[in-house]
């Protein structure tokens, strides 16, 4: 990246995330929603951090910067993302960096086809037309929601399932015959494999922001569904000599797709128990927030990442699923300020607030009979 952002005039940023040159510039609270952020892959090889976190904040720089030259807005950006990551961090992202080039540098893709947006190839024909007609009529005529906050629709084809899936076990077959380690998705599942470590990240970026983040501003506004601008993209694998089953949990997202990909199995239901907030993930479930699914290859099912779910025992055959964590770094940067400790979306704190407003009018009724002498205890 030799030269890239030298031109310009020292950088210095303060603790309100105002980063100076020969002005003061601040981070907008919302990011511009039809800007079209430049493209960094070009330079992933030279970059501190992810191409695809660059385009994303970028759409965070104020109105004045978004038509200065890409070398102008990557300076600015790569001076706020020093200040606000930890040396920890710094050297936790280049260890990752340099983990993703040696796999992609070694392992060879069976269909390459899955590594670009093809979204023709890609995904059924009444996904596809709702997305362009992008409105919520458009969202409502191709899903189901059959428990509050959990909607279910045909997505993918199943030509795409059995080449992602064919490349996942290609995928596995390569680590087996190399020995090589590769991290797991997450601190749950013991099998399946992270699909941006292996050259789909640009892909799955496409998914989040093209397809998934229209239908997450129309169904989770109140969770950041319209700043989706982060992902982890990765498959999980059950079977008898897989995962066999998950545990309750809530995802590190803010909104989840998870589509089944086959192939042949029994058992493996996907079981909902409500919305909570961090207050309240524990707490108890109340009837109508229990709600099982059972898992076809091709749909998808969208929901809240704090919606508690689980996955229940895979008892035969193998079932392997892609999963895609959407994030909003503007939404959680914004929860840091939350006054309210009340969340609009949680099923427990809603509860609660019901009661206490329940209550309140019972505790005035009695009051005025009392006044009244019409109430004796």
């Amino acid at each position: 990246m030799s030269g890239i952002g030298n031109e310009q005039a020292p950088f210095t940023a303060n603790g309100n995330g105002v980063v100076s040159g020969h002005e003061t510039i601040r981070l907008r609270v919302k990011p511009s929603k039809d800007h079209k952020p430049d493209s960094y892959e070009d330079l992933q090889q030279h970059l501190e951090f992810s191409p695809l976190l660059f385009s994303s904040l970028e759409r965070y720089l104020p109105q004045s910067m978004l038509n200065d030259t890409r070398e102008s807005k990557l300076g600015y950006m790569s001076t706020i993302l020093r200040r606000y990551s930890s040396n920890g961090e710094r050297l936790r992202v280049h260890r990752h960096k340099e983990y993703k080039q040696k796999i992609m540098a070694n392992y060879q893709p069976l269909h390459r086809e899955l590594y670009a947006m093809h979204a023709e190839n890609f995904f059924v024909p009444s996904f596809l037309r709702a997305i362009s007609e992008n409105t919520e009529e458009s969202f409502r005529s191709m899903i189901i929601e059959p428990s509050q906050g959990v909607y279910i629709f045909e997505m993918l084809q199943p030509r795409f399932c059995e080449l992602l899936f064919d490349e996942v076990e290609n995928f596995e077959r390569w680590v087996h015959d190399t020995k090589f380690r590769i991290m797991r998705p997450n601190t749950m599942n013991k099998y399946g494999a992270v699909l941006d470590d292996f050259g789909m990240e640009s892909m799955l970026d496409k998914l989040m922001n093209e397809f998934i983040r229209p239908m997450s501003k129309v169904f989770f506004s109140d969770v950041g569904g319209s700043s989706l601008d982060l992902h982890h993209g990765f498959v999980v694998e059950y079977g008898m000599d897989r995962d066999v089953e998950l545990g309750f949990h809530v995802d590190d997202s803010e909104v989840t797709l998870n589509v089944c990909l086959g192939k042949q199995f029994s058992g493996g239901e996907l079981f909902f128990r409500g919305v909570r907030c961090e207050q309240h993930v524990n707490s108890e479930t109340q009837p109508e927030e229990s709600f099982d699914y059972s898992h076809v290859p091709g749909r998808a099912v969208l929901h809240r990442g704090r919606h508690r779910h689980g996955a229940r025992a895979t008892t035969s055959g193998n079932r392997i699923n892609l999963i895609l964590w959407c994030r909003s770094s503007g939404y959680r940067e914004l929860k840091k300020y939350q006054k309210d400790a009340c969340s609009s979306w949680c099923g427990e704190c809603q509860r609660q607030k019901k009661e206490r407003h329940r209550r309140t009018i019972t505790e005035t009724k009695l009051e005025i009979l009392k006044r009244n002498g019409k109430f004796t205890a």
